[in-house]
């Protein structure tokens, strides 16, 4: 094969990842998502409020300088606190603040010019943030009047923000760190859990690749998983259905190499024989019998195919709404040459006494086929002159009868005669057929849950063979 899609020689194929891989990977990632989000939330939720809180002690640190500017005794607005006041209120030991008074034409009353924002209209103060003296600061913008003085005056409080994130970040660890830990340690704990729960599937495939092929004994599931013990009961069925195709066709293929030694050794002789006689009249005769040994190998052939087949059809059979009045007319029809060159009387009754649905039952029509084909092909070899097909129905049951005016069989051989390879006299006598024909014809009844009975046809004898289909 070539193309685009051909396979490369020598390409190995690539390994699937493991059972327990991917149960860890389906349970490990969501959780691990969620994880994720979940720390992402709390971090943002987290740094939310701490930066609310350093934003309150810089609010308070703006309205503890506002509250100082006010007017000196000579009626000038001024910051009432001495440097060492200043340095005692806005003390901070890790961050560097910086302050500043705006008179409300923007001049310089105290502290370190800032570029802070004001607030909008009627708000009291603004948060912003901006770059000072090379060091990236968060300020406070608090509008204040003073007393008696028209406008407002505007206070400026910032410091720089390393504590904060120098916090966020400790944060972000304290709350990542933990639950790291625990995603590892459910990890491993749910990596062994696995393994554990998976070790009897692990046995069992080990179990199977060194048992022999011919070793189609049931294995051993302990009782662990549902799921497991089911493919365990799967593998021990198909080992069932194996083992009886395997019985069937050993048994079949010594059933013919037996069976047909005879015929075909008759065969080759009645050959050789032939082809020892010049005379073309013997040439004839011999080719007649030939013909007549090959019909009965033949037929031979045909029954143990039949039997094999009703062996393995046990679990695949499918049934399906069946007319017994038609498939009865038509076997009838099917064998009535037959009939007519052995001079018998060949038909059928009880076809015309009810409706279509009478006789509709849930059956397999090549079974029911086959059990027909046989009891005729019986009949005709041991029976009498006449042949009669018997339909007849009930509301809950359809009773199908073949009924001969021949010897019969006696009801202490009857049971025998159903197992295969068991002949009666007459058959022994005649020397036709193996003792296939009942056989199938049981082993069909049984397949189709159809009980099968054989009894005398009436006072002057022959046999009556029954089998009871239920309605669907």
């Amino acid at each position: 094969m070539s193309g685009p899609h051909a396979a490369a020689p020598g390409a190995t194929r690539r390994a699937s990842p493991s059972l327990r891989a991917r149960v860890l990977r389906h349970v490990m990632l969501p959780l691990a998502l969620t994880w994720l989000a979940g720390t992402v939330v709390t971090f943002m939720v987290a740094s939310y409020f701490t930066q609310q809180a350093f934003d309150r002690a810089l609010l308070d640190d703006a309205y503890s300088i506002a509250s100082n500017v006010r007017p000196n005794p000579d009626g000038e607005v001024a910051l009432q606190l001495t440097p060492r006041e200043l340095t005692a209120a806005l003390f901070d030991r890790a961050e560097k603040v910086y302050f500043g008074v705006l008179r409300p034409d923007g001049r310089q009353l105290a502290g370190t010019p800032m570029p802070a924002e004001g607030p909008a209209p009627g708000e009291a103060f603004h948060f912003s943030e901006f770059t000072l003296d090379g060091h990236d600061v968060r300020a406070v913008t608090l509008r204040h009047q003073v007393q008696d003085r028209p406008g407002d005056y505007r206070v400026v409080v910032a410091h720089t923000t390393v504590t904060r994130g120098v916090l966020a970040g400790r944060v972000l660890v304290f709350a990542t760190l933990p639950q790291v830990l625990l995603l590892a340690l459910l990890a491993v704990w749910l990596w062994r859990g696995i393994a554990r729960d998976l070790a009897p599937l692990a046995a069992l495939q080990t179990t199977l690749a060194h048992r022999d092929a011919s070793d189609l004994s049931p294995v051993a599931v302990p009782p662990t998983a549902r799921e497991i013990e089911r493919v365990g009961e799967a593998v021990n069925d198909l080992f069932v259905r194996l083992d009886r195709s395997v019985r069937s066709q050993r048994e079949f293929a010594g059933n013919v190499a037996h069976e047909l030694r005879t015929p075909l050794a008759g065969i080759r002789a009645l050959a050789d024989y032939g082809l020892a006689n010049p005379t073309p009249g013997v040439w004839r005769e011999q080719l007649q019998r030939i013909a007549a040994s090959e019909a009965r190998a033949s037929h031979l052939v045909d029954q143990l195919l039949a039997l094999a087949l009703a062996d393995e059809s046990d679990a695949v059979l499918q049934r399906e709404p069946v007319r017994l009045d038609a498939l009865v007319g038509d076997t009838v029809l099917r064998h009535l040459a037959k009939a007519d060159a052995r001079g018998v009387d060949l038909g059928a009754r009880g076809l015309d006494e009810g409706e279509a649905q009478d006789f509709t039952v849930l059956a397999d029509a090549g079974l029911i086929e086959g059990i027909l084909d046989n009891l005729i092909d019986n009949a005709l070899r041991y029976g009498g002159k006449t042949i009669t097909l018997e339909l007849a129905a009930t509301p809950t049951r359809c009773t199908l009868a073949v009924v001969d005016d021949g010897p019969g069989i006696p009801e202490a051989a009857q049971r025998d005669l159903m197992q295969r390879w068991a002949q009666g006299p007459d058959g022994q006598k005649l020397g036709q057929g193996a003792g296939l024909g009942l056989a199938i014809v049981a082993r069909y009844a049984q397949l189709l849950k159809a009980p099968l009975s054989l009894a005398t046809a009436g006072p002057q004898g022959g046999l009556r063979v029954e089998l009871i289909f239920a309605k669907g």
